[in-house]
């Protein structure tokens, strides 16, 4: 499977690069490696996550953010990257 994140999504990771490295140098850096890792395993395990409207939606595994996704034959689209701290009613607005 390939991994297309979607203009729309871009920008999320940089939000919590930015939280984490203000609470230590090197943690955004983590962060998005750690983002990059749960990310890169949507190729072997794409569908298998709970469904969040008509999306899927995958924990990241070491930080308090969840990966919106859906599968299109062969392609993995990333619509957004949220940090599961916001209030749910931001996250249902961002995910219209």
């Amino acid at each position: 499977m390939n991994i297309e994140i979607l203009p729309e999504a871009k920008a999320d990771p940089d939000d919590g690069f930015w939280f984490y490295e203000r609470q230590g140098t090197g943690l955004g850096e983590y962060f998005l490696s750690s983002l990059t890792s749960d990310i890169r395993s949507l190729q072997l395990f794409a569908g298998i996550h709970l469904r969040f409207g008509d999306r899927f939606r995958m924990l990241a595994s070491r930080f308090p953010f969840s990966i919106f996704y859906r599968t299109e034959q062969d392609i993995v689209q990333i619509y957004a990257v949220i940090d599961n701290r916001r209030d749910p009613r931001w996250i249902r607005e961002r995910l219209k």
